[in-house]
């Protein structure tokens, strides 16, 4: 199968690229070049080409900046909306318009669907939350709906914290819990609801190729964890002692808006429809995910 692929050197990007080609399929990155490939977008022009010639069986749109790689001011907002939600719409318009069109279409999006609540277990039927990274991945979802209207098959991807040792939060934090400079962030009581990088590309394996399957869907494991108990599983796994907190206000110096938003704050979200796919997820302990993964 000819699969067109948007944010490929990205974690999961990298990930998903390598599990599909090792299948026999043909993976094409979006690139910014006309030069480098057949598929590339012109950001210039805010345009997408597509060679018609290459019948693409499925895209998967991972495209969108890093939302805690800079500090939060109006201009990187707006960057990191445009990353996801410009790019997004541009690429289901084009898929939509494409003669033979491909039959799934995997666009990601992202947990903080729901905003932030510590009291409530959320799923996929839980309503959107209304802060920023609730409105972010409204919209996100949203500019699908001109391949949704093609009828090509649509899911939506809502990532949880994805954990691997190449990229992402652990890399980011492997470094300084080696030193043993820093512990749990704040309180220690927000819930981070994760899922490890093997099992993110067996979800998304699966839902390539489970023709019955759209709609929305939580990439997470069964069980979301305080950042206290992740602290120590993470100091665990790497033979370290667990630290004290860092306290709110440090965090608030050192990352700004972000803090409020995404790093003092979660939510225990959870999957009702990954029992749809009828796959056995191999990290559903987050202690034994870690011990396995580092």
């Amino acid at each position: 199968m000819n699969i067109l692929l948007t944010g490929a050197s990205g974690l999961i990007g990298r990930a998903i690229n390598s599990e599909l080609t090792k299948q026999g399929n043909t993976v094409y990155p979006l690139v910014r070049n006309r030069r480098e490939g057949p598929f590339f977008y012109m950001q210039d022009t805010d345009e997408i080409f597509l060679d018609q010639s290459i019948h693409l069986g499925a895209v998967i749109n991972l495209a969108g900046v890093n939302i805690s790689e800079r500090r939060w001011n109006p201009k990187v907002k707006e960057h990191i909306v445009q990353s996801r939600v410009r790019t997004t719409e541009i690429l289901s318009d084009a898929i939509a318009n494409l003669k033979e069109k491909p039959d799934v279409y995997l666009s990601a999006s992202a947990i903080g669907y729901y905003g932030t609540n510590s009291s409530s277990i959320l799923s996929e039927s839980s309503p959107a939350g209304k802060d920023f990274l609730a409105q972010l991945a409204v919209d996100w979802e949203r500019a699908t709906k001109p391949a949704q209207a093609a009828e090509i098959r649509t899911c939506l991807l809502r990532f949880g914290l994805v954990l691997s040792p190449a990229g992402g939060m652990i890399k980011n934090l492997l470094l300084p819990f080696r030193l043993a400079c820093v512990g749990p962030i704040g309180s220690g009581h927000q819930m981070l609801s994760w899922v490890s990088l093997p099992d993110t590309v067996s979800i998304m394996n699966k839902l390539l190729n489970d023709k019955n399957f759209s709609g929305a869907i939580n990439l997470v494991s069964g069980t979301p964890a305080s950042s206290l108990d992740f602290a120590k599983a993470l100091s665990d796994s790497i033979k370290r002692p667990a630290l004290p907190k860092i306290p709110a206000g440090i965090v608030r110096m050192m990352f700004g808006e972000v803090a409020d938003a995404a790093l003092l704050v979660g939510a225990s979200v959870t999957s009702e429809r990954i029992s749809e796919l009828q796959i056995e997820l191999q990290h559903a302990n987050l202690n034994q995910c870690l011990g396995e993964i580092m």
